[in-house]
């Protein structure tokens, strides 16, 4: 099936995906599998750093596969020590197509929280 037409859309729900980051390896984000009928609208990531003396980065990468598939990198991002960084915000969304994904990779171990704020849209 292909994504839908979004001017003729039949279920549109927002959704929050939370991600604590326990180590520095890329882990995903979201992901829109193929043949899902759905586009995933990203409308917000914030990172939030929990370290009061250390900043940290972020790198976010939009993958034209849900498995595989070749990296667009969104960063790295520095994150200050206790502060929080809008990486993708309402001003500049991003789809995610039928069989994409979007990881996360941070640049220190338990240190960073991801919120990523989306529609799913089918």
């Amino acid at each position: 099936m292909a994504a839908p037409n979004l001017q003729t859309i039949s279920t549109c729900n927002g959704k929050t995906a939370p991600l604590a980051l326990a180590n520095t390896s890329e882990t995903a984000l979201l992901t829109n599998a193929a043949s899902s009928g759905k586009a995933l609208r990203v409308f917000n990531v914030t990172v939030s750093n929990s370290s009061t003396t250390l900043a940290a980065d972020i790198t976010l990468r939009f993958y034209n596969a849900a498995s595989g598939g070749t990296a667009f990198a969104i960063g790295p991002v520095t994150v200050p020590a206790y502060g929080t960084v809008i990486v993708i915000g309402a001003e500049n969304p991003l789809y995610l197509e039928e069989d994409r994904r979007l990881t996360v990779q941070a640049s220190a171990s338990s240190q960073l929280t991801v919120l990523c704020s989306y529609e799913d849209i089918s």
